[in-house]
């Protein structure tokens, strides 16, 4: 099968037997792809949508490519193309845009009948995508997570918060401070690292014995989002 693909590949109109052999290869790896981003995920929740896009726009890499070929008139018309497609699609995770450039990768590769060069880069990526999950690599934190709450705006509430912040976290730094009730209340949150031998539970229960707060909830780390 392998030989009678590279012969074709020689000739100047690729065969459809060919092109189904590209459609389905650029499927394979780039769901390898999708699989090693969704294993490898460390957010709450990845996206559907995200994950499927990786697959699909593998096989319009490798479409594209078998459209375009050696002609340089084709090419340049693809360009301006794609030059009126805007992309509004805004990535907050530089890792996304990586497993991106991996499935159009493995899509070009196979449409310029780069084959081994694809199955190798694939098989790579993934495996130093899992070591990077699996390995302490970047994942120094000076937080454990996220505190958050609503407390009355007034001195001996804020006493007693700074006093059970500061017997149970090592550091402590405030991220958001908002206005609640015409300033009869304010809302919290707080990026914490609790001491050595300190409970999140136990820090939790302090932070509710609290007179007038509400709404207390604690984020770890890896779960924090962006606010």
């Amino acid at each position: 099968m392998l030989d009678f693909i590279t012969v074709q590949t020689f000739s100047e109109n690729a065969t459809v037997v060919t092109l189904i052999y590209v459609v389905l290869l650029s499927f394979v790896l780039s769901t390898l792809v999708a699989v090693t981003y969704e294993k490898t995920y460390r957010g709450l929740s990845y996206s559907r949508n995200y994950a499927q896009t990786l697959i699909l726009i593998s096989i319009v890499a490798a479409t594209v490519m078998q459209a375009v070929g050696d002609s340089l008139a084709r090419g340049l018309g693809i360009m301006a193309a794609m030059a009126i497609i805007r992309f509004r699609t805004n990535f907050k995770d530089p890792r996304d845009i990586v497993f991106i450039f991996a499935s159009l990768s493995v899509g070009v590769a196979n449409g310029v009948y780069g084959f081994s060069i694809a199955i190798v880069g694939t098989l790579g990526f993934c495996l130093v995508a899992f070591l990077l999950y699996w390995s302490p690599f970047g994942q120094t934190s000076l937080f454990d997570g996220m505190v958050r709450f609503s407390l009355e705006n007034h001195s001996e509430s804020k006493r007693r918060l700074e006093d059970v912040l500061a017997h149970f976290c090592k550091r402590f730094t405030l991220i958001t401070l908002r206005d609640m009730s015409q300033g009869s209340r304010l809302d919290y949150a707080y990026q914490v690292k609790l001491r050595r031998g300190k409970d999140r539970d136990d820090f939790v229960h302090e932070l509710k014995a609290i007179d007038s707060i509400m709404g207390v909830s604690f984020y770890m780390q890896e779960a924090t989002v962006e606010l």
